[in-house]
């Protein structure tokens, strides 16, 4: 009889540790309403952080086209932000080193190239570095909207 005392006892405490199934669909519960809540205001703060991202690489690239213009003059028309990486048919090899340490400068966080507009619209006497935001298209509003520089 000695023997089954300690089984009992055994069983008892593995038993004592589990949880039972209510416990565990009531932690569900909690987990899936904190998940509801904090989660879009998580989506919301990513693409905040892009914004704020596109619009500081948006102004980087405008100061190295200011470079890029003072050095070689206005762009061809037509030219394409890509003149800041790829030396132009016009401008000496020998007189040419890239404006940005990276071709991935010149992609926006939403991966999209910049755009380069040769009269700007806001700056028109000068020329205005474009980002169409999230969804790639002119126009929008919040993370869809779009950022222009300078």
């Amino acid at each position: 009889m000695n023997r089954v005392q300690p089984d009992r006892r055994a069983r008892a405490r593995v038993g004592a540790r589990a949880f039972t199934l209510i416990e565990v669909i009531v932690i569900v519960l909690i987990l899936g309403v904190l998940a509801a809540l904090i989660a879009p205001r998580l989506i919301q703060r990513v693409g905040q952080s892009k914004r704020s991202v596109a619009e500081s690489n948006a102004a980087s690239l405008t100061t190295a086209m200011k470079l890029f213009i003072a050095d070689h003059g206005q762009p061809e028309s037509g030219a394409t932000i890509a003149v800041l990486w790829e030396r132009p048919g016009n401008i000496e090899e020998a007189a040419w080193e890239p404006y940005v340490s990276s071709a991935e400068q010149l992609i926006d966080p939403w991966g999209n190239q910049f755009v380069l507009r040769i009269p700007g619209e806001k700056n028109t006497f000068d020329f205005d570095i474009v980002s169409f935001g999230a969804d790639g298209k002119p126009g929008g509003e919040g993370e869809n909207a779009d950022i222009i520089k300078p």
